[in-house]
């Protein structure tokens, strides 16, 4: 029973990877530059804790305009969300 809930833990997160470099597949001379993505957010009323890379996309902590702690992912082209995650 454990293995099982094991292996459906690690299928989880790869599919939330998966999901993230199927969105973000952009030749890295095309990306915006990470400041770029932190101006945009706060403008739009967040507070950006840390901006990183993950699996081909700009990964976002932060709270967001409704106060929501959010992990958020954008395709570095075009600063669009790509999925986000709400943390309780």
């Amino acid at each position: 029973m454990k293995i099982f809930f094991a292996a459906a833990a690690v299928n989880v997160v790869l599919a939330g990877a998966a999901f993230a470099s199927d969105k973000c597949n952009v030749p890295m001379t095309d990306w915006q530059p990470r400041e770029a993505l932190q101006t945009k957010l706060e403008g739009e009323g967040w507070k950006v804790r840390s901006i990183k890379t993950e699996d081909g996309c700009y990964e976002a902590y932060a709270i967001n305009a409704k106060g929501e702690k959010v992990e958020a992912y954008f395709d570095p082209k075009s600063l669009a969300s790509v999925d986000m995650k709400i943390e309780n």
